[in-house]
């Protein structure tokens, strides 16, 4: 059984900073690509940021330049650093991660979802 464990949501100012983790625990072999996404209300859920296994990273053109993706995959963990947050960040935040269980192909799982408020 896999579990994604997201932390460090919260409330900040326009301008602000916060910083995203999500770790991953369970038999878990290998993780192959992880990733950030995001559901404002009454939208969907869109991709932010992805990251493979050798450290290869892509962000939604609304997050270049403001957005770092990271991981450490001896943690088993996936970071997003989020710089110069906007009010249109404001979303809750998934954590996506591609796992591959001991004789089990791999399959998507997802986090329980970070609140990630930026408000003046």
């Amino acid at each position: 059984q896999v579990q994604l464990v997201e932390s460090g949501g919260g409330l900040v100012q326009p301008g602000g900073s916060l910083r995203l983790s999500c770790a991953a625990s369970g038999t878990i072999f290998s993780i192959n690509t992880m990733g950030w996404y995001r559901q404002a209300p009454g939208k969907q859920r869109e991709l932010v940021a992805g990251i493979s296994r050798g450290g290869s990273t892509m962000y939604d053109d609304s997050v270049k330049g403001r957005f770092t993706i990271s991981r450490d995959n001896a943690k088993n963990t996936v970071y997003l650093q989020m710089n110069s947050l906007k009010l249109e960040d404001t979303a809750v935040y998934y954590c996506n991660a591609d796992i591959i269980l001991i004789g089990i192909p791999p399959r998507d799982y997802w986090g329980q979802g970070t609140q990630v408020t930026v408000s003046s």
